[in-house]
């Protein structure tokens, strides 16, 4: 008896976290799909003009882990923050020039899969971010440390010595790509007035 309730209360518990996931928002929503989608994601590619030799002026595109609050239902703050280095190359690009955008996609996620949409399929809802990267103010760093070290526990242990910082992506545009007709923009307003 004992051996059939564990296989239950797994089955129960793993049913109960896939109901907590909330829908995908509907096309016509595009707000709610760029907050849904970033808060869904734990990286994106960060586009910076990079001032390396060599590459001066031209775009160079990066990997980077991020988070808009600790995982789950509640939907996030909808602010992108990442911890930075100096040392990163694509930090010294925003030394210059604080410009970039941010791609996420939900083709990092199960969904996806799932549907089996391709990550260039429409419906494999991707959101493009433009704006500049700063630095968070004290008042925000526990905010951004909780965010990020809730999704990747790993940074905590990073080497003290590369003097890690807790930075924002300052959303001055939004793209949303998420259907078939083309991008729909959504202002910074519409997007943080929204509950995801």
């Amino acid at each position: 008896m004992a051996r059939l309730l564990l296989p239950c209360a797994a089955s129960a518990l793993l049913l109960a976290a896939v109901a907590a996931i909330p829908a995908i928002p509907p096309p016509e929503e595009a707000a709610r799909m760029a907050r849904y989608v970033l808060h869904s994601c734990d990286w994106g590619a960060l586009a910076t003009l990079s001032a390396q030799e060599g590459l001066r002026g031209r775009p160079f595109a990066n990997i980077f882990s991020l988070s808009d609050g600790p995982p789950g239902p509640c939907g996030g703050s909808g602010v992108p923050y990442l911890y930075l280095t100096d040392m990163e190359i694509s930090v010294q690009d925003l030394e210059v020039n604080s410009n970039a955008s941010l791609t996420v996609s939900l083709a990092q996620t199960p969904y996806c899969r799932k549907h089996k949409y391709d990550p260039q399929n429409p419906l494999c809802a991707h959101i493009i971010f433009v704006g500049s990267i700063v630095k968070v103010n004290d008042s925000e760093a526990g905010i951004a440390q909780k965010a990020l070290f809730t999704r990747h526990p790993e940074m905590e242990s990073w080497p003290k010595d590369h003097n890690w910082f807790f930075a924002k992506f300052n959303i001055t545009n939004i793209w949303v790509l998420d259907y078939f007709g083309g991008l729909k923009i959504v202002t910074p307003e519409e997007y943080y007035s929204v509950k995801p």
